[in-house]
């Protein structure tokens, strides 16, 4: 079994490519939910959702988000009524009835766990997606300015456009690993870090108390994918996040990041000639092409991701 830890768009990606070199039902997605938010009443998993539907092929492949063939009348009739105060988070019509599922079977006493396996169920999705937590961890971002501000109003309502000086992850220390989370990376043959946000998509996963020490527990059979590609992030915020809070966007930098749970770091052909520094920070590091820009070089990715030999043992961790 494969178990990824797992972001966003570049997670989903990662998580489809697996897919095509091992059966879905051998692959287990434990899901970023610091970026949940209620909106408009409803809870809202931006992560889980991008993840259920890119495997479920119905993703929206212009923005990588929401659903393909979507219709918005809701969120333009609500900026007709609050003259554009509102709807600034846009949900399409049909991703409504998600939002509104889940709202709906939380109210009922269903846990975050289970409403995602019922939705990936009902998408005919055959990978187990799990949330990091069931409990409420979120993701808040501090400006240099001062000013603190959820992940949504960070990402989508200032379109991250704004620096920042400091992210904490709130709720988080008093949160538990969602039922199967740490089973499944005690079992698991091999653990993906897929191509996600260093910072905001996988630095909430191992924030979850227990989380981090249970994937430093595996290491050598820890596998990461960079998501920064010769000094930049393919899409989003990860390379000026990196800088801005301290650490260098390029390979070397996310290598130094992981270098207490991953025993391998796969880095693009764009970043070969700093192969050599990713291995001086106790990473093994296996070079090939890393863009998902067809089918066939998202299959190619993820048969080379999954078929990584293991065995030989990974430079000791540096000490924490």
């Amino acid at each position: 079994m494969i178990v990824a830890l797992a972001g966003g768009v570049g997670a989903a990606r990662m998580l489809v490519a697996l897919s095509s070199a091992v059966p879905p039902a051998e692959l287990t997605a434990v899901v970023n939910t610091g970026d949940d938010v209620v909106m408009h009443g409803l809870r809202i998993s931006p992560d889980l959702d991008t993840v259920t539907y890119t495997l479920a092929g119905a993703i929206n492949l212009e923005t990588g988000w929401g659903l393909s063939g979507e219709t918005w009348q809701a969120m333009a009739e609500l900026r007709r009524l609050s003259g554009d105060r509102l709807g600034w988070f846009n949900l399409g019509d049909r991703d409504l009835g998600t939002h509104l599922y889940r709202t709906t079977r939380l109210a009922e006493g269903a846990t975050l766990s289970e409403v995602a396996g019922e939705l990936a169920r009902r998408w005919d999705v055959g990978v187990r997606i799990l949330p990091m937590s069931d409990d409420r961890v979120e993701t808040r971002v501090t400006l240099t300015d001062g000013e603190e501000i959820g992940f949504q109003e960070y990402f989508v309502g200032r379109r991250h456009s704004v620096p920042v000086a400091s992210v904490r992850f709130a709720g988080v220390a008093e949160s538990r690993p969602a039922p199967g989370v740490l089973e499944a990376i005690a079992g698991a043959e091999r653990i993906v870090i897929c191509p996600s946000n260093p910072l905001v998509s996988i630095g909430p996963v191992l924030a979850v108390p227990g989380l981090a020490d249970a994937v430093a527990a595996r290491r050598p059979r820890v596998v990461a994918v960079s998501p920064i590609i010769a000094g930049r992030a393919l899409k989003g915020p990860a390379d000026r996040l990196l800088a801005e809070l301290g650490h260098e966007p390029t390979v070397v930098g996310v290598a130094r990041m992981w270098a207490r749970w991953a025993g391998t770091l796969v880095v693009d052909e764009a970043d070969a000639a700093l192969a050599p520094a990713v291995e001086e920070t106790g990473v093994r590091c296996v070079v090939a092409p890393t863009i998902m820009s067809s089918p066939a070089a998202s299959a190619a990715l993820g048969r080379l991701v999954a078929g990584i030999d293991l065995d030989p043992a990974p430079t000791p961790a540096p000490a924490a």
